[in-house]
């Protein structure tokens, strides 16, 4: 029993640590438009988002309760999959998120999730322990549709935002607005992504208890349990993930106040709404569809395909990437405590390796001012130039 004792301590260490890698690789799905536009400081911006995944999490717990009960078939004993298990597939989820967090790239920290736990329960038991109904149709079916839904309705909503405010002569659109609806639309955003992200470590958590005994099959996460993910997950989310959120808010297309709002309107309905239905939705490739759709919406904006394609790549990649991950850990961890040894051993190496790497390529939220006041003298270059004063005149032909 001691040694359960432990690796289940491990364990909801680990989780944790995957709760704030999932709050700073997921601060750009609300944030990054706002501050794109200026209508958020960067600091400002992933405090108020910190705030209020920390508040979303309290709010709902259908989407943990799916993964602690629903992905991963019970045996005659109870649940298939060990404790140890879960420490190797959180580590293959750890690593995948490091991996796409240096590249830039708004992978889904969910799908690593589940990817991990996926790799490990298969190697640890077989891939019978595995209830694929329930990963077809509340984890792969809704990554496929709902970017492209949200993608469309934040088509429509920018359309619609641009037609009501269409310029007429002599007066100015009224598009200056949305730069403070931003503040809301994002807000509820950050909202949204508590509601769902920080749900899936409470129902690895819970799935951990239930497997050792200590939780009875069926039951949801305890509240100690959704308030330490809460708090994981805010802390996440207010250190910045400042290179994602310049790939959403710049790298994808240039973001607009009207097109950000329709966009992060689009994003937060459709989070909310897989919330409560108990979808364990990607808020990553949900906020990445409706910027690509409001992109779309815009007329004059150019949607940079190729930036789009390569976080597709990333989608494509990240289930069976992650669940390799997870399966090497898990075949380190069937050795027994050596095994767990040599797992955070080498689990510390490369996650050492890539926060090294990642200091030769620094990103800040200076960076994202530096972007915004670039954009802002594009502006005033394009300006008429003042002809100078006669005093002015006078001064040159001396």
């Amino acid at each position: 029993m001691p040694e359960l004792t432990l690796i289940v301590v491990l364990v909801i260490a680990l989780a944790l640590i995957f709760d704030f890698t999932n709050g700073f690789h997921d601060t750009a799905n609300a944030m990054a438009t706002p501050i794109a536009t200026g209508a958020m400081k960067p600091k400002v911006a992933v405090m108020v988002a910190a705030v209020l995944n920390l508040i979303g999490a309290f709010l709902s717990t259908e989407v943990a309760r799916t993964i602690s009960g629903g992905m991963i078939k019970e045996g005659e004993d109870g649940i298939l999959i060990t404790p140890e298990l879960i420490f190797a597939g959180l580590i293959g989820a750890i690593v995948w998120n490091l991996i796409t967090w240096l590249r830039g790239l708004p992978s889904s920290s969910s799908h690593a999730l589940f990817g991990g736990l996926i790799g490990a329960t298969v190697i640890g038991v077989g891939f019978q322990a595995v209830d694929y109904d329930v990963v077809m149709a509340k984890v792969i079916l809704p990554a496929i549709i709902a970017p492209i839904i949200v993608g469309v309705v934040a088509f429509i909503a920018t359309r619609l935002a641009y037609a009501v405010t269409r310029r007429e002569v002599g007066r100015p659109d009224g598009r200056g607005g949305f730069r403070y609806a931003q503040v809301f639309s994002s807000s509820l955003v950050a909202l949204a992504h508590g509601t769902n992200d920080a749900q899936k470590t409470m129902g690895v958590i819970t799935l951990t208890l239930i497997a050792s005994g200590y939780q009875t099959v069926g039951t949801g996460p305890e509240f100690w349990v959704i308030a330490s993910c809460a708090l994981a997950i805010a802390i996440g989310t207010y250190t910045g993930g400042w290179r994602i959120i310049q790939t959403m808010g710049r790298g994808l297309t240039d973001v607009k106040p009207a097109q950000g709002f329709a966009a992060e309107t689009s994003t937060a309905a459709t989070i909310l709404a897989s919330s409560h239905l108990g979808f364990a939705l990607s808020t990553t490739q949900v906020a990445s569809g409706s910027v690509i759709g409001s992109g779309l919406g815009r007329r004059g904006s150019t949607v940079r395909w190729g930036m789009a394609g390569h976080i597709a790549l990333g989608w494509v990649l990240t289930l069976p990437a992650a669940g390799i991950m997870g399966a090497f850990a898990a075949g380190l961890a069937l050795l027994g405590p050596v095994g767990i040894v040599l797992d955070v051993i080498i689990g510390s190496i490369v996650v050492a390796g890539i926060y090294w790497w990642s200091r030769s390529s620094r990103v800040t939220h200076h960076h994202l001012l530096h972007d915004i006041d670039d954009a802002g003298h594009v502006v005033r270059i394009t300006k008429t130039p003042r002809k100078p004063a006669r005093r002015d005149r006078k001064k040159v032909a001396l």
